[in-house]
This record gives structure tokens, C-alpha cells and sequence, in this order.
């Protein structure tokens, strides 16, 4: 593609964006490789791939920020992020306030971040790939936290049309409903390589448009909208439906389709539907794979077919019942079976949910593969162990490149120096993050403990509450404890909201015992929070039951900065289990049943809890005495560990691993 070809193709060229892309620069980026990318996938030769996900969360608030040529529009910032913790003075005087902008809010949690970070490692890469997503005009949700109500959702206005590196095309597609063409512009995002060598674009689908009836134009405002069945129809034959017919529109030269999830399993359909010869689909599906992400039943999208039938013309109706009904008298389409029925290969994302899988679908399962996630080396790492990675350049090598090279750390792990410049490297972490939340007062030599993550029933996010008296009373015996967390709810989920609340509530009894506890949640967990507090708290709690946990991929982040682990025996950290990256408590899951969500265990759990951050304390004191350290205590240990063991919890691996098992 040349340089001419590319701006035609831009909607309001000279007018909006002619100061941002020029025939070397891409806002500020250097634009040969974008132009090197969309060559690759239009060229017949070229074995690229199309991947769908309902979310990416791409994270250019803290890693490849573009460079726009004129200020970022205010809606594109976010400043003030309220915190709420037993400490109330500094929460009616203060908030933080960072001036950031904000993360290109089409992601509500792991699974959007997981996406955005295996794009990134796909051009770091080189890989010929064009990622398919959908452009969220309201984004996810603003969360706001208000005692005794808990999660207050809030719309979230952002502005598209000036936020760096986002253009919109003059390309349109057409899906047919029965309410009428429903049209989709399309909108690029470039996703470069850490070295700027190598690019994967980014094409988002838009139903904001004005030749939409007024409900069609709301349909990509909010991500996970669920307040209606029809909703979450048309969002996924948005992705599914939509993205097969931007892949025909833009003639890319796609030889495999990667479904991210059930979402996009109407490509598949689409795919059917195209083919005048409807006997080469057995051929044509060949070209599918499949990603599941979750073992909750709620992450399995069944639509009742007269739902459907509402929606669809008849021939995607008779397509969708041919591939999706798991029986023939079944009223509903599956979109989990739709892709385990005709995809290439399916994997899982954890070797423990491979298993998992092979109970839930015993007739796939030999079917069923495990490739276990990771995380972005390049967004996630801290600039003060990238400057210790460097430091020790004899020992890691090109460890940019090779991220497999974090395992020679074991090399060091007898060098007195190396474990105290690890600590140090540390404490830097911590201190820049206190500093970001002064006005509460955290000390950094007091063991400071973090659980963020998405908050829902079956993580258990107030499980350390369960036995508060037990853990007040070790900390007044054993040492003082600062404990971050940080989470969204989806606005439907009343379980997950009720734990906000009563997190909420436990926070507001503390405040008498602030001296020796001091509790905080932050609003708006976004990827910002996200590589602050993975870099530069002690220990990372993670406490889902098991075996909900498909993988998880916050802790990944979390190793990777020497930050140890205190967590359930379930997703990614069972390959971890024998590594001595922390601790492990709690019930653990074993045989073929796989249980109940609704069964929590907090009790049993929570007993084992107390017990080991008991240990983990006692541990963490006689390591650290108000700041002098004993650099050849067991702590050092479990932080080299985690180290070593993120040499292969990472994308780079992972998709590696795709490549090799999926794409080829």
C-alpha cells in the first residue's frame, strides 16, 4: 500500500488528521512499517490472520503512546480517580489526580487486555496479522463508589474523532436485519512493535453512524450492554457478522480466522452464508480457531431462537440453528458449541482449565487443546528492573527480544550484590506508587498486600474480611499491614456489587485501627492502576475458587516485577505451584466433578488465609526491620523465582505457541 492509497482511504483527511500522518510519520510514529503491514495483508502469498475479540485493552496511557500534532482533546483525559479507606480525613479532603490520558476504553478487564497484549506481541513479532474488534462509543462504564450504595455506574463520554493513533475510514458495511440495513463504519488503530519496526492494524466496527435508525446507533455505545437479550445479539453479530464482512471489504487475504472467545462465533455463520457453493464450508471452516476463556457458565452466550428469528433474515436464522443447537430439540443457540463444533482447533488458556474444558465438554474433548496466557513483557515491566535487566546485560542478554532470557536469573541468585539492587529496585516501585497516593500516608516498609481484578462472586474479593478480627489481631502481634484494592463490578452483576459494599463497609469500621491497618480501593481499575500496583506492592492476593479461574494473567504481570504471589491453587499459578513464587492456601480442586460457583468455601478458605499471610508476615519483618534489609532471607528467594518463572508466562511465548499449534 502507498503512502496515497492510505490517506484516501481516511475520512476527513486534510481537514483532522493531515498533521499527524505524513510520508514518514504516523503520529509521530514512522509510518513505513504500517504501510510495510497493510502490503502483507493484502499480498496472495502472505499466510495472515484475522483476529476477533470482543475487547482490547491496548494500554498507550503507559506503553507506545502516540504523539498527536495538536493538544488531546479533554474527554480523551482522565484526571481525578477517587480512594476510599479508613483513613476518612484524606478522603473528603483529597483524590488522585494524574494528568493521563485515557486508555481507549474499548476493554472492561482481563480478557481485553489479554487481547491487547497478544496484538502487541504479534508485532513484536513480525506476524502477519489485522485484529477485529468493535469501537465502543461510551466504552465500558465511569465507576463511582458511594457508601452504603456501593458501585454507582456512570456513562463515560470520550471523543473518538481526536483521540492519537485512532482514524476513522470511508469504508462502510451492511449487515441485514429485520429492522433494516443496519451499516458499520470501520476505524483503524495501529498497533506498533516495542522497536517500532512492525505494526498490526487494528480495525474497530461502528455503528454510530447517521443512516442508522436510533437504535442501531446505540449499539456499539456500551461494551457487555446486557440489559436486553437483543442486546447482546446484535453486539456479537456485530463482531462476528461485521468483522467477515470488513475482512471481504478491505480484501485482506485471511488464511485463518482466531475467534477470541464465543463473541465472534457468527463469523462463522457469515462464512456460510457467503459461500454460493454451501458444500466447500467443510473446507472453508478448516480455517477457524477457536479461544475459550472461561469455565463460568455465564461466560457461555446461549440466545433462545424466536430471539433470534426477531433479528436475523431467515438464511442466518437456518444457519445459525444448523450450527449452533446442541440437540435437535433444542430452542437455543450455543455460541460455545457453534465454534467447538467447526473450528480447526480450540484451545484453552491454562493447562488446568484444558482440563476443565474436557469435563464441561466431554464430547470435544479430545478436541481440546491448553495454551497457557501471559502477559506483555514491554508494557508490563517497571523502568527500575528493565534498568536491573540492564544492569546484569551479561546475565539476560537481549532479554527485549528473547524474553526467555529472564530465566538466567538464576545465575544471580547466589550474587549477594544482585539481591540487594533486586530490593532496591523494588522499593523504588513501591515508593514512586505511595508517592501517587500521598495524602494516605503508606510507609514503605510496611507489607503492603493488593487485590484487583475484575469483581465477581467466584473471585471472592472479600474473603480477607471474612476473619477481619483474626487479621487485626496479627497485625498488632506480628506486624502493620497496607492492603490496595481495586476492581469493577459489571452494572449487572448484584453479587458482584454487593462485594463492593461490603468491602466498603469493612473499610469504614477500620478507621479506629488505622495505626497498624490501613485499607484503600481505588476507583476506575484501568491498565494504568493496573502496571502501578502490579510493579510495586509485596505480595499479590488472588483468591478465586478453584476451578473458576481459567488463567488470570494479573499475577503474571506481577512476577515479572518480583512481586510475590498469595494465591488459590487454580488457572496459570497451578504450572507454578513447585516454583516458590509465594504462597499457596486454600481448597484445591482434584477428580472429575467440577463443582458449584455458588459453593464459596470462605470459611475454610478464609482460615487458610489468615494462616499464611500470618507466615508471609512474620517473614516479610524479619526480612525488612524498618528498613534494613536481610538481602539472604527467603523473601529475595521467592522474588527471583517469580523472575525466573516469568521468562515463560508471556505472550511472547504464547503466541509463539499459536503459531505454532493454531495458525499453522
Amino acid at each position: 500500500m502507498t503512502y496515497e492509497q492510505f490517506i484516501g482511504n481516511i475520512e476527513n483527511f486534510d481537514a483532522n488528521y493531515s498533521k499527524d500522518i505524513t510520508p514518514t510519520h504516523y503520529f509521530g510514529f514512522p509510518i513505513a512499517p504500517l504501510l510495510e503491514a497493510e502490503h502483507r495483508l493484502m499480498a496472495p502469498k502472505e499466510k495472515s490472520v484475522a483476529y476477533f475479540s470482543m475487547e482490547y485493552g491496548l494500554a498507550p496511557s503507559i506503553y507506545n503512546s502516540f504523539n498527536p500534532g495538536k493538544p488531546v482533546s479533554e474527554k480523551n483525559k482522565f484526571y481525578n480517580h477517587e480512594v476510599f479507606s479508613n483513613y476518612w480525613l484524606s478522603d473528603y479532603v483529597f483524590k488522585i489526580n494524574i494528568d493521563k490520558m485515557l486508555d481507549i476504553p474499548i476493554y472492561s478487564g482481563g480478557l481485553g487486555v489479554l487481547a491487547g497484549d497478544t496484538v502487541k506481541s504479534i508485532s513484536d513479532l513480525g506476524i502477519s496479522v489485522c485484529a477485529l474488534g468493535i469501537l465502543w462509543n461510551k466504552g465500558y462504564f465511569k465507576q463511582n463508589f458511594w457508601y452504603k450504595h456501593g458501585q454507582v455506574p456512570e456513562e463515560l463520554y470520550w471523543d473518538p474523532h481526536t483521540y492519537p493513533g485512532l482514524v476513522p475510514l470511508k469504508n462502510r458495511v451492511v449487515m441485514k436485519t429485520k429492522e433494516g440495513d443496519l451499516t458499520l463504519r470501520l476505524w483503524k488503530y495501529y498497533v506498533y512493535s516495542y522497536d517500532k519496526k512492525h505494526v498490526v492494524p487494528l480495525v474497530l466496527l461502528d455503528s454510530n453512524l447517521p443512516e442508522n435508525n436510533e437504535h442501531f446507533k446505540c449499539l456499539t455505545d456500551q461494551l457487555y450492554r446486557s440489559d436486553a437479550v437483543s442486546w447482546r445479539i446484535f453486539q456479537r453479530s456485530i463482531l462476528g457478522i461485521g468483522g467477515m464482512k470488513a475482512v471481504e471489504n478491505l480484501k485482506l487475504n485471511v488464511n485463518t480466522y482466531h475467534l477470541n472467545e464465543g463473541h465472534a462465533a457468527f463469523a462463522l455463520v457469515e462464512k456460510y452464508i457467503s459461500l454460493k457453493d454451501k458444500t466447500k464450508f467443510e473446507v472453508e471452516k478448516k480455517k477457524f480457531v477457536y479461544t475459550c476463556h472461561t469455565p463460568v457458565a455465564a461466560g457461555h452466550d446461549r440466545f433462545g431462537i424466536h430471539d433470534i428469528e426477531n433479528i436475523f433474515p431467515d438464511d442466518y436464522v437456518d444457519a445459525m440453528k444448523k450450527f449452533g443447537k446442541e440437540t435437535a430439540a433444542s430452542d437455543n443457540v450455543n455460541l460455545t458449541h457453534i465454534c467447538l463444533d467447526n473450528c480447526r482447533h480450540t484451545n484453552a488458556v491454562a493447562q488446568k482449565h484444558g482440563e476443565i474444558m474436557r469435563l464441561q465438554f466431554p464430547e470435544f474433548a479430545k478436541d481440546i487443546d491448553a495454551i497457557t496466557n501471559g502477559i506483555h513483557l514491554h508494557t508490563w515491566l517497571s523502568a527500575s528492573f528493565a534498568d536491573l535487566f540492564d544492569k546484569y546485560s551479561k546475565t539476560f542478554g537481549d532479554w527485549r527480544r528473547n524474553n526467555e532470557n529472564l530465566a538466567n536469573v538464576m545465575q544471580l541468585a547466589s550474587d549477594p550484590a544482585f539481591r540487594k539492587d533486586l530490593f532496591d529496585a523494588h522499593q523504588v516501585n513501591k515508593r514512586s506508587f505511595f508517592n501517587v497516593i500521598k495524602p494516605w500516608k503508606l510507609e514503605e516498609d510496611v507489607l503492603t498486600l493488593c487485590w484487583a481484578r475484575r469483581i465477581t462472586g467466584y473471585k471472592r474479593p472479600s474473603l480477607l474480611f471474612h476473619r477481619i478480627e483474626e487479621v487485626l489481631d496479627l497485625a498488632y502481634k506480628v506486624g502493620p499491614l497496607q492492603i490496595i484494592f481495586a476492581g469493577k463490578s459489571h452494572p449487572n452483576d448484584n453479587i458482584g456489587a454487593a462485594h463492593i459494599q461490603d468491602i466498603l463497609t469493612h473499610i469504614d469500621r477500620l478507621n479506629e485501627h488505622y495505626k497498624v491497618i490501613k485499607v484503600l480501593i481505588l476507583e476506575n481499575y484501568d491498565t494504568y492502576f493496573g502496571k502501578l500496583l502490579t510493579n510495586s506492592v509485596d505480595v499479590w492476593l488472588n483468591n478465586p475458587l478453584p476451578p473458576f479461574e481459567a488463567s488470570g494473567t494479573s499475577g503474571m504481570k506481577a512476577i515479572l516485577n518480583g512481586v510475590v504471589q498469595m494465591s488459590t491453587l487454580d488457572g496459570w499459578v497451578v504450572e507454578a505451584e513447585k516454583d516458590n513464587v509465594g504462597w499457596i492456601f486454600g481448597y484445591e480442586h482434584h477428580g472429575n466433578e467440577i463443582g458449584s460457583e455458588s459453593d464459596l468455601r470462605l470459611d475454610a478458605d478464609s482460615a487458610a488465609l489468615v494462616k499464611t499471610l500470618k507466615e508471609a508476615t512474620t517473614m516479610y519483618y524479619q526480612m525488612n526491620k524498618g528498613g534494613t534489609i536481610d538481602i539472604h532471607n527467603p523473601w529475595i528467594d521467592k522474588m527471583i523465582n517469580c523472575i525466573r518463572r516469568a521468562a515463560f508466562f508471556n505472550t511472547q511465548r504464547m503466541v509463539e505457541e499459536y503459531r505454532k499449534k493454531m495458525w499453522s
